[in-house]
């Protein structure tokens, strides 16, 4: 009867914790839908815009912040802060370098923060590994293929080592989330990688300009982002129910 009650209390907690990480992500989904109903394709580049974009990051970090407290600072709440300063400087199209590198930042952060003792570590089966080697191919085939763009980029002698290690540590990013088997975390570097692709193709002109294209970015960005974000609060709460049931 004490297993039954124990077992019960348990669901009944995780039950209240899911409803209660859905609702402080309400704020989120509002500002992403604001972003969405004010974002046309002729916006200008201003304060406000800036503002509006990186609104759904900021409120990202607020939630893991109030969830995971100070211990996420130097994790995935200062991936999604340096995440929000990459936002506003990619309004300004001169500030691309400027905001590709707060991404690079980011994803260090989120990848120290995947090799924590709060992500449960699992051995590397063959699978495993192979995906590993896929996303290390795909990456390097992927930097092949876009550098006779880089190279008529009017910068292109900084931007083409610039984009070669921001390529190399998204990868390590989504490498480091597969390694996590969190879900959402996996499935957050995954999409993050999709967003950047994406972005890539259109901002060095591989591809011809795509009627939905910012919007294609811009939801599989927020997409990444959310997932991360829950990955993350999930893998705390969960590191702290093992702690009480262990106590």
């Amino acid at each position: 009867m004490d297993i039954l009650e124990t077992d019960a209390y348990d669901r009944r907690k995780r039950r209240n914790t899911s409803c209660a990480l859905f609702l402080s992500l309400l704020p989120f989904f509002l500002s992403a839908a604001v972003f969405f109903y004010l974002w046309t394709p002729d916006s200008t580049a201003s304060i406000i815009s800036a503002g509006v974009k990186s609104a759904p990051t900021l409120l990202l970090a607020a939630v893991v912040l109030s969830w995971n407290g100070g211990q996420s600072v130097l994790g995935v709440v200062g991936g999604l802060l340096f995440s929000a300063v990459g936002d506003c400087c990619l309004v300004w199209p001169e500030l691309f370098l400027h905001g590709m590198g707060a991404f690079a930042v980011a994803h260090l952060l989120y990848s120290f923060t995947f090799l924590s003792s709060r992500y449960t570590a699992h051995s590397s089966s063959f699978w495993t590994r192979s995906l590993y080697l896929i996303l290390f191919m795909v990456g390097g085939g992927f930097y092949i293929y876009i550098y006779p763009f880089l190279q008529k980029a009017p910068n292109s002698d900084t931007l083409l080592p610039a984009v070669g290690v921001y390529i190399v540590l998204i990868v390590l990013m989504g490498a480091l989330a597969i390694r996590t088997r969190n879900v959402a975390t996996l499935l957050g570097g995954l999409a993050f990688m999709v967003s950047d692709v994406s972005l890539a193709l259109q901002v060095f002109k591989v591809t011809a300009p795509m009627e939905h294209g910012n919007a294609l970015v811009m939801v599989t960005y927020y997409l990444a982002q959310l997932l991360i974000a829950v990955g993350d609060v999930n893998a705390v709460k969960k590191e702290d129910f093992a702690k009480w049931k262990s106590s």
